[in-house]
């Protein structure tokens, strides 16, 4: 049943007479003053483009059926895999439907749990996030920190395990850092106290590794590095489990490292080179006595480990152990005193595990398809855990007997519906060039491909992140109504190695976009889908994915879901930790970086008089990784110009930020909105009751 065509009273959003040259080219920002995002003109237009969103959200039929079956498929116990500190077991448990994961502790593995931490006990909101930041090497401490309304500011605090009493240890304006213990304090990485008002806005500058000894002031903690020179780096540390090395790993952006390491057995010892930045990644995985085992894609862009002297770390001295294959190797551990490579074949886990030096090579024998991880502990345990999930498999944790090699079931969800019912297939499909892509569609069991199923096409592509199939509560209740949800590992991610990245990055993000708009037309030319039933999602970075393929290719697509996405191209290394960014995208500083950037930046490729498919973007309003005035000032343009009778919309939510942290109530509403807003510009006003 279809909808009638509507017409819609966007608030009136003033334009400025703002003008900048990239070299002789004239570029106009008329909504500049959004970027403000603290200004009081901002807080009404934000105000008033929410009423608008949420009145027409209101007006969906289906809505309380929607979102009572999505709370009924969220509402079972949530567990991490346990980390070993001591005695004691802790785990991350949700009871179903609480905002934030509980902490728990438990000596042994059959006692009783207790509560360590509860973070819904810190805002009635449930805003406020907790993690564990590292654990002291004789297990007496633990290092926690505390992160407010999404913001990725974070403060770290210290408890005594035996007595869970609060030191009054407290380090603050910490950002992308954990607590990596030696002695009697712990390293850590922090910025200085930002311009008040300009907290979540502000660039970030002058990364700094600091030292604190417990029961110290903050004041008092002792400067470790930072590098003047190059104020737009990032520092973190890191102690091997021994406490014989510091590391400190350097980069300049999202890839690329240098790394330094400081002989803690030597008084007074410098920080050394151990390898030079920027061309290539390295992981420092373990140390085995005094060489280090390391995870490199230098000379291996599917990555090898190799053994390493500190002494003599040049390449020529370097012993491999693990050789490249055609697989990635996504990562690996020690545990136990083995080795653990996690490989990935088609954007699905492989587990090897095998002796330190590289010797008797076995494989974790896992479930199928899907995605798994854990297998890491100090080489003590005899008992480890690891979790495999799949796009219709929750988490399921596993302990895993060293000395055997065998699996078993530690702990595995019930579930309100039946995952049989549900079926993923992979297909590779060919992009704009010919290049072969892999893709996962998921729907129902016996579902008719005749070109009418209403369809969600969600990618990323980027970062040399890699997506592999992961679960959602939330997704069940679309595909229990008949809907096909598709995860399209585009270039640009690392699936396949630095080549499958390299080809989606800089110059070549055009690659990203082809691809992703092959992905969609796949889709329809095999009848799964049509034009008209036809969404796009991704955030972050696949906000940017979903901005550019929506002003490319307005008719192919009849939603699109742009979430907290990077949506101005020329300004995005202006504001907090965007400069981290420019080795991925290039920068509008840069004369033949501003030509690429400007041709597919998703707000200046905003046409006026183009019918555009229904747009409903989502940020938040603490969001200080991809600052909300992306989102802002794409509406704006989007607003003014489109030409269609779609609604073209913001969804802004408070007290949030890129995504982490997220309470389940406020994530429970986001996507209710997000399915209600996709079937109802797809034609549906009713939906089967799944309860």
């Amino acid at each position: 049943m279809s909808t009638k065509a509507q017409t819609f009273e966007y608030p009136k959003t003033k334009k400025a007479n703002q003008v900048d040259y990239y070299g002789d080219v004239k570029v106009l920002d008329p909504y500049r003053w959004l970027e403000n995002d603290t200004a009081q003109d901002t807080k009404e237009w934000v105000k008033e483009q929410n009423q608008v969103t949420n009145d027409y959200l209101n007006k969906c039929t289906f809505k309380d059926i929607l979102k009572s079956r999505i709370v009924q498929l969220n509402n079972y116990p949530k567990y991490s895999s346990p980390m070993k500190a001591g005695n004691f077991y802790f785990y991350y448990k949700n009871d179903g439907l609480q905002n934030q994961s509980v902490l728990y502790y438990q000596r042994g593995l059959e006692e009783r749990p207790e509560v360590f931490l509860d973070p819904n006990t810190y805002s009635d909101k449930g805003t406020v996030s907790i993690n564990i930041a590292g654990i002291s090497h004789d297990d007496k401490y633990i290092a926690f920190t505390i992160q407010k309304a999404g913001s990725d500011w974070q403060e770290i605090f210290v408890m005594d395990i035996v007595t869970k009493q609060t030191l009054k240890d407290k380090i603050e304006w910490v950002k992308f850092s954990g607590a990596s213990w030696y002695k009697d304090g712990f390293y850590y990485s922090r910025y200085d106290k930002p311009v008040k008002g300009m907290e979540f806005s502000s660039q970030n500058k002058n990364h700094k590794i600091y030292f604190h000894k417990l029961g110290t002031p903050q004041s008092k903690d002792q400067l470790i590095y930072t590098d003047a020179s190059n104020p737009l780096r990032y520092f973190g540390a890191t102690v091997s489990e021994d406490e014989r090395y510091l590391f400190v790993n350097i980069s300049q952006g999202t890839y690329g490292t240098e790394l330094m390491y400081r002989d803690l057995r030597v008084p007074n010892s410098p920080l050394k080179l151990l390898f030079k930045g920027f061309e290539h990644e390295y992981e420092i995985i373990d140390n085995v006595e005094d060489k280090l085992l390391v995870l490199t894609n230098n000379g291996a862009p599917n990555r090898k480990i190799v053994i390493v002297d500190p002494k003599i770390p040049i390449k020529t001295n370097w012993k491999v152990i693990v050789k490249e294959k055609n697989e990635l190797i996504e990562g690996a551990s020690t545990g136990g005193g083995k080795l653990f490579v996690n490989y990935l074949k088609d954007c699905s886990s492989k587990i090897f595990h095998c002796n330190l030096d590289g010797t008797e090579m076995n494989e974790v024998q896992l479930p199928g398809i899907g995605s798994a991880g854990g297998l890491g502990g100090k080489k003590t345990e005899r008992i480890l855990f690891y979790t495999y999930t799949s796009f219709n498999t929750p988490p399921v944790i596993y302990s895993y007997d060293v000395a055997s090699g065998k699996s078993n079931i530690f702990r595995a969800p019930e579930t309100k519906f039946r995952t049989e019912d549900f079926i993923t297939t992979q297909v590779f499909y060919p992009s704009k060039d010919g290049t072969k892509v892999p893709m996962f569609i998921v729907h129902k069991r016996g579902l008719e491909m005749n070109g009418k199923n209403p369809t969600l096409l969600y990618g990323y592509g980027g970062f040399n992140v890699n997506l592999t199939p992961s679960f959602s509560a939330s997704r069940i209740a679309f595909l229990e109504q008949g809907g096909i949800y598709v995860m399209a590992n585009i270039r640009g991610g690392g699936e396949y190695g630095e080549a499958w990245h390299k080809a989606g990055m800089l110059n070549k993000k055009q690659n990203v976009f082809d691809d992703f708009i092959a992905a969609a037309e796949y889709l329809i030319a095999n009848k799964y889908t049509s034009s008209e039933k036809l969404a796009i999602s991704g955030g972050s970075n696949g906000g940017l994915l979903v901005g550019a393929c929506l002003t490319q290719r307005p008719d192919l697509f009849k939603v699109a879901f742009p979430a907290v996405g990077v949506l101005d191209m020329l300004r995005f290394h202006k504001f907090t930790v965007g400069w981290g960014w420019v080795v991925e995208y290039g920068s509008s500083d840069v004369k033949e970086q501003f030509d690429y950037l400007y041709k597919y930046s998703p707000y200046h490729q905003v046409k006026s008089g183009t019918k555009y498919p229904a747009v409903l973007v989502t940020t938040g309003d603490h969001d200080d990784r991809v600052v909300p005035a992306h989102s802002f000032k794409f509406i704006s343009a989007l607003q003014e110009a489109n030409a269609s009778s779609n609604p073209v919309m913001i969804r802004i939510e408070t007290d949030a930020g890129h995504g982490a942290g997220k309470p389940m109530s406020k994530a429970i509403d986001e996507i209710v909105d997000v399915y209600c807003f996709m079937l109802m510009n797809m034609g549906y006003t009713e939906l089967r009751d799944q309860r």
